[in-house]
């Protein structure tokens, strides 16, 4: 890029000419000084120089066409939105980005070994004398859109990890991206090292398809170097949990559709809202990606369903849980830090299992919640131990205490055609599991029993306490051991479900949650080793354990083996 020259029609011409000039194998080490050998053949043969773009501010359409054409590329292309550019400039500028009407025009340019390849020109317009004067002026100074661009054909997950992380390692630092639902795209940012032998400070990886599992990752390296904006986003993380709570309370994911867009104007009528209001929550939705944007409105997206009422596996509750009762008691979490007291405690004056119990709305809603993260349960029914006992001659019995609304005892006897269960539960809980399992088919082979952890009936083979012993304290949780110890018979196997917290500090949703259940219930989340000694001082022994989804582990536990004389 030749930066000496003026003016828009001067900087669109030097980009044409260098786009002919330029191809893969010579251009990568450019960008990326000490790249060679094999791995410059790597990245030759799985990215490819696809274009160079920049920015340019005419005052009107006319304007463009004739700087197009002065640069004998056609004009009146078809243009798209530019979600990705619109959204910097937006943040650059702190301006709202629906203010910013940014188009993407990509006139295509034959290279001089023979490749077809483009310049990519994002267009504002910037009327004269309109307050938008000040954005061209400074984007013409720094030029912060100009930038290279190589494509990635063939879009392995695996693949992009290893481009992003062979740009890391030559000096690249990650500089943003995003997804552009209106093209099914996604870019990949990164700031060109110091030592870059060409004038463009900026390299963009462009992947076809929705990869932002992937750029997740890259956008979190991206706000690590801004610690400002990392702090802000976090701050911010209140307004997400309020943000999806409203999308599920006013029913919008039941009135949306993955497969065809719906206008806000006919979503605001179909569930009682503003429409201006609605299109504010849905444009951060779709920020977040629960929802996409397109030119015929707004559609969910994988996230974004499971807060459909009838979603398999839904979430609804769970976001209306968070988004209420536990969200008002966590402004108490900073009382509970420096009491000790459980801040749901001090700000409703009960426990929760109390408070819920009293308000049936809230007690239907606690056990679909608990159900919302049912995906937790999926592999328990394969666990060796039930496949076992369901294989035994005689059948055998499961007894699931404190087993909520029977999600998983219903999992484990459908599985399982010869096993027979026992439910223990409080009293409205086990009309809720009653109803389930009944509904399920499941009825004639389930008793249910309405009582407490003393309650828990002997003669089980296999014994389930899932997501329970995170709720109390170490006392309580031997209490519950023991009384589990004295029912089972020597033959039996005891199943306890739960997230264990990683003994190496490593990231894990048991860290999130250990915070969530000394807020809430006064509990707590457990490392494995803290787990064996709970276990050990009840009589019991920890065999082994498994890992389930949603960083779940399934600890099979037995009665200790007597010590020998």
């Amino acid at each position: 890029m030749i930066t000496t020259l003026s003016g828009d029609t001067s900087r669109l011409l030097a980009t044409v000419d260098f786009v002919k000039e330029q191809d893969t194998a010579t251009l990568l080490p450019l960008l990326l000084p000490g790249l060679d050998g094999p791995e410059l053949r790597t990245l030759v043969e799985h990215c490819r120089f696809s274009h160079a773009a920049l920015l340019v501010l005419p005052s009107d359409e006319a304007e463009l066409d004739a700087m197009l054409a002065d640069c004998g590329l056609p004009a009146a292309l078809p243009a798209q939105p530019s979600v990705v550019v619109r959204g910097r400039l937006a943040e650059r500028h702190r301006r709202r980005a629906d203010e910013l009407d940014v188009r993407i025009l990509r006139p295509a340019v034959a290279g001089a070994d023979g490749a077809q390849r483009m310049v990519e020109v994002f267009a504002l317009t910037v009327p004269p004398g309109s307050d938008l004067d000040s954005i061209a002026a400074h984007e013409r100074e720094h030029q912060h859109e100009a930038h290279v661009a190589f494509e990635v054909p063939v879009p392995d997950p695996l693949v992009l990890r290893g481009l992003c992380a062979t740009f890391a390692r030559y000096g690249a630092r990650p500089d943003g991206g995003g997804y552009n639902p209106h093209e099914n795209g996604t870019v990949f940012y990164f700031a060109a090292p110091d030592e870059a032998k060409v004038g463009y400070r900026r390299v963009e990886l462009y992947v076809p398809g929705d990869h932002r599992d992937v750029l997740s990752a890259h956008l979190d390296e991206h706000r690590a170097r801004q610690p400002a904006e990392t702090l802000l986003r976090l701050l911010t993380g209140a307004w997400t949990t309020q943000a999806l709570a409203a999308f599920a309370q006013l029913r919008v994911p039941d009135a949306l559709d993955r497969e065809r867009g719906i206008g806000v104007e006919d979503l605001a009528r179909e569930v009682g809202a503003k429409p201006r209001n609605l299109a504010t929550l849905l444009r951060y939705l779709v920020m977040l990606g629960a929802v996409t944007e397109g030119r015929d409105g707004f559609r969910l997206t994988a996230p974004g369903a499971l807060l459909r009422t009838d979603a398999p596996g839904s979430m609804r509750a769970l976001a209306l849980m968070y988004g209420g009762p536990f969200y008002q008691s966590f402004a108490g979490l900073g009382h509970t830090v420096r009491t000790g007291q459980v801040a749901f405690e001090h700000l409703f004056g009960e426990n929760h299992f109390d408070h819920f119990a009293r308000d049936p709305r809230l007690a239907e809603l606690f056990d679909q919640s608990m159900a919302a993260g049912s995906a937790m349960f999926d592999p328990v029914p394969t666990h060796p131990v039930l496949t076992a006992a369901a294989e035994a001659p005689g059948g055998a019995t499961v007894v699931d205490v404190a087993g909520g609304n029977g999600e998983l005892l219903g999992r484990v006897l459908a599985a399982h055609p010869r096993l027979n269960g026992i439910l223990l539960e409080r009293p409205h809980a086990v009309e809720a599991a009653r109803h389930r399992l009944e509904e399920a088919g499941h009825g004639t082979r389930c008793a249910f029993l309405a009582g407490d952890f003393a309650d828990v009936p002997a003669g089980g083979d296999v014994y389930v306490l899932s997501r329970v012993l995170h709720d109390w304290d170490d006392e309580r949780c031997r209490e519950i051991l023991r009384h589990c110890a004295r029912a089972m018979p020597g033959h039996a196997d005891l199943l306890v479900v739960e997230r264990v917290l990683p003994s190496d500090g490593s990231v894990s949703l048991a860290t999130a949650w250990d915070l969530h259940m000394m807020c809430n219930v006064g509990g707590r989340e457990r490392q494995a080793d803290h787990y064996g000694r709970l276990f050990a001082d009840a009589g019991l022994a920890l065999v082994d354990r498994a890992p389930l989804p949603l960083d779940g582990h399934v600890l099979h536990v037995r009665k200790a083996a007597p010590a020998s004389a």
